[in-house]
């Protein structure tokens, strides 16, 4: 399988949701799919190259993370030293001053993605051998901000808007899953999860959830990666050494 079926399916998803319009208290709006695209189309073709048995699916861009480095959960030194994946990131087009998208430039670690990449690490090893069976994804691929730079999450977007960006998302989402024919899909929190039951429902996929590692989560603050293998394994996912 070629990963440039899974690039088409998100070029198309950008331009999708680039033609959209958000109105306050969303003053700017990030799209690391198109500014990262050279990064995050790095990141396809390292982890899109075969079917897969697990789809992790998470809710969308962190600003530390994916917003500077075009990868889900893409914390700095995860994406350049694990996942070998380095190179140039633009800029969007209306930048919030108190959020510059430095690329891999950036200072701050995305704890999220170092807890969600560093698990990936210590159980797999390399990651080529977690990509054999698993891909990363977030359900939709944009950053909202309000005039402060504070970060305004999608279920408090009015319901038109939200109406327009789930349905690019539902359909992305469900080209995804028929090309890499997932034998489940663990969603990283409940976010992700309500979405994916939506945009999944007729379809025979397994869905499942795990703790979201964010450190605003008091749980996954204590040892987040205990806590997820014992979800993945009450879904009966095996893990390697386990």
């Amino acid at each position: 399988m070629s990963p440039e079926a899974l690039k088409k399916i998100y070029r198309e998803l950008s331009r999708g949701v680039d033609q959209l319009q958000f109105g306050p208290p969303v003053t700017h709006v990030y799209n690391p799919l198109n500014y990262a695209s050279h990064t995050a189309e790095m990141y396809l073709d390292k982890a899109g190259a075969s079917p897969k048995k697990v789809l992790f699916l998470g809710m969308n861009p962190g600003p530390w993370g994916m917003a500077q480095t075009g990868v889900p959960f893409g914390t700095l030194d995860m994406v350049r030293n694990w996942l070998n994946i380095d190179g140039p990131v633009g800029k969007p087009d209306i930048e919030h001053p108190s959020r510059p998208i430095v690329g891999f430039g950036v200072q701050k670690e995305e704890v999220s993605g170092s807890r969600f990449w560093g698990w990936a690490r210590d159980r797999y090893g390399t990651a080529g051998r977690f990509f054999q069976d698993h891909f990363v994804a977030n359900y939709f691929p944009l950053v909202f901000m309000e005039v402060t730079g504070r970060n305004r999450t999608p279920d408090k977007l009015p319901a038109e808007e939200k109406s327009r960006l789930f349905n690019h998302c539902d359909r992305a989402l469900q080209q995804v899953v028929e090309l890499l024919q997932p034998e489940i899909l663990v969603a990283i929190g409940k976010f992700a999860e309500d979405r994916a039951r939506l945009a999944l429902a007729g379809t025979s996929i397994r869905i499942g959830r795990i703790l979201h590692p964010s450190p605003a989560s008091p749980l996954a603050n204590r040892g987040w990666a205990p806590q997820a293998e014992q979800q993945l394994q009450a879904l009966g996912i095996q893990l390697p050494g386990g």
